[in-house]
């Protein structure tokens, strides 16, 4: 007999497979473009659209032509290196992320700068910003119950003036303005946690990117709730979400800075409304941004109308309604549209009431009317439910958008060409320097507005160490200067008020014992400045900048 064998085990069962995280959300974006091609393909448009109206301009160029966004950049690189002994920023700045929240931006940076170089980073933060607008205006839009392709509308400023400006923080406080008011209508139609996070997440960053818009969302959510009481009955909802944000209001209304606090006398000047269009697409002597702004005025226009003929036809039975539409959701629909209106009608008379300067702050009202605006874009009419208006309709607002953009990516490119002297004179610069820096001439660039004032910036950005000028100054930063009396505080001297715009001021002998590095950009020559110091040495002259340095210095 031969030996029995053993009993062999049945397979085991094979046990549920694991999906991947993002298995759930692809697999539901997939069945829903199986569903709906069409929308798909406009979604897919939108998208390709929003990369190439924001991200293109600023891969073009080196160092993106915005007035303020050196500043940007050095202070993201201050709080990237905060604790690097090497990069100087502990010994000369404190941070205050609750008395000046503008931190979002720059947290966002200094995360990227972990596997970014510095210009990369600040870009991408940049655009990051930017996106807001046309993200925050489909969230609106879906809580008006339109399609949310209309947040393509959101392109169209995108490079207003006041990006140019380097205003970022501002622009995509705009974008979670938006965000905010459509959160909020989502909520109160259908309440659920995950839209009660939603809205508190929303308003926190709000709250860290531009403290002056934060009131107005707060009340801009109890408005809306009470806007559409009479279809919905319900105001519980959003207190879960508003708590947060309450108590960070509190905080920072403990903790602010002076120069946060300010005070003027509303008056009203019905005069201004003659100078929107100087307000809005003026940041190049390129004739073409004029072009580009009416081309993509016509093609709003004519999207309108499409929109509104789509409307019309609905209301006259040509089309039919959509089917799930009740009588509830209608008066929900209806009571909503009122509440991108007010928004707009309550920044509309900030435009008109506000004064130019509030204290430091400056350029107050102008912001306004891009905020007027943007929210009045929440009175456009929903895409027709006929695809032959509505893919006409998404392409057309889609063009204006583009129109816009390739001359902001012509100009930008354009300037690459103006910074190369630049690039070349701060490659002999040393790390960390003590940098004093002057800027006379603005010429070599198509902007209307100097992107040359703050350039030398990107040396700390990039180098760390200390500049004559920073915005840390005025105190309306999250990144201040230490008192000069603190024990370990290194702190550059005091500089006159518009130091920046006034470099003739400069007298090496009251304004340069500080500094080792001088970089001057003058067509001229700068020798003449550094006379009285004969410790200064000239380095190199490259283009328009002018570099000298301390004997004895590094």
């Amino acid at each position: 007999m031969g030996t029995p064998s053993l009993p062999v085990e049945p397979p085991a069962a094979p046990g549920p497979a694991r999906r991947a995280p993002l298995a759930g959300p692809l697999q539901r974006a997939a069945g829903a473009a199986r569903r709906a091609p069409l929308g798909a393909a406009l979604a897919l448009v939108v998208v390709a659209t929003s990369v190439y109206v924001i991200a293109v301009p600023l891969a073009v160029v080196r160092y993106p032509p915005m007035t303020d966004l050196p500043f940007h950049a050095a202070q993201t690189a201050a709080l990237r290196h905060y604790l690097d002994p090497a990069w100087h920023f502990r010994e000369q700045f404190t941070l205050q992320p609750l008395a000046v929240p503008y931190m979002s931006m720059y947290a966002l940076g200094a995360l990227l700068m972990l596997f970014l170089p510095p210009l990369a980073a600040v870009k991408v933060a940049a655009a990051a910003m930017l996106a807001l607008l046309p993200a925050g205006l489909a969230v609106l839009f879906h809580g008006l119950k339109r399609s949310p392709l209309l947040g393509v509308l959101g392109l169209i400023p995108v490079w207003c003036n006041l990006t140019h400006w380097g205003f970022l923080n501002h622009m995509g406080a705009l974008g979670l303005f938006a965000m905010v008011v459509g959160l909020t209508l989502l909520l109160l139609d259908r309440p659920s946690r995950g839209r009660q996070l939603a809205l508190a997440l929303a308003l926190v960053a709000l709250f860290f990117t531009h403290v002056f818009r934060f009131p107005f969302a707060l009340a801009a959510v109890v408005g809306a709730a009470i806007v559409v009481f009479p279809a919905t009955r319900r105001l519980r909802p959003i207190a879960l979400p508003l708590a947060p944000s309450l108590v960070l209001l509190a905080v920072w209304l403990a903790v602010r800075t002076g120069t946060l606090h300010g005070a003027f006398a509303p008056a009203l000047h019905l005069e201004r409304l003659g100078e929107v269009p100087s307000l809005l697409f003026t940041s190049f002597t390129d004739p073409a941004e004029a072009v580009a702004a009416r081309r993509a005025a016509r093609l709003v226009l004519a999207a309108l109308l499409v929109c509104a003929a789509g409307a019309a036809a609905q209301l006259a039975g040509i089309t039919p309604s959509p089917p799930d539409a009740d009588a509830r959701e209608r008066t929900f629909a209806r009571l909503a549209a009122l509440v991108p209106v007010a928004c707009a009608a309550v920044f509309l008379g900030l435009f008109l009431s506000m004064p130019l300067q509030i204290g430091l702050w400056w350029y107050v009202y102008p912001r306004e009317i891009v905020a007027a605006l943007f929210l009045a874009f929440g009175a456009f009419p929903d895409l027709p439910r006929s695809p032959w208006l509505r893919v006409p309709a998404v392409l057309a607002l889609s063009a204006a958008a583009v129109s816009l953009g390739a001359v902001v990516r012509d100009n930008y490119r354009r300037f690459d060409h103006s910074t190369q002297d630049f690039e070349a004179i701060i490659a002999r610069i040393p790390p960390a320097p003590r940098l004093l820096y002057l800027v006379f001439d603005h010429g070599g660039s198509t902007r209307s507005t100097t992107p040359f004032i703050h350039l030398p910036a990107w040396v700390q950005a990039t180098r760390g160490g200390w500049l004559s000028f920073h915005f840390a100054v005025w105190d309306a930063s999250p990144i201040a200067y230490r008192p000069r009396s603190e024990p370990g505080a290194v702190v550059p001297p005091p500089t006159p008020l518009r130091w920046e715009w006034t470099p003739e001021k400069f007298d090496v002998r009251r304004h340069g014992a500080f500094f080792d590095w001088f970089l001057v950009r003058r067509r001229a020559g700068a020798d003449h400045l550094f006379a009285r110091d004969k410790s200064i040495v000239p380095v190199d002259h490259v283009g328009d900048w002018w570099l000298y340095r301390r004997s004895g210095g590094p």
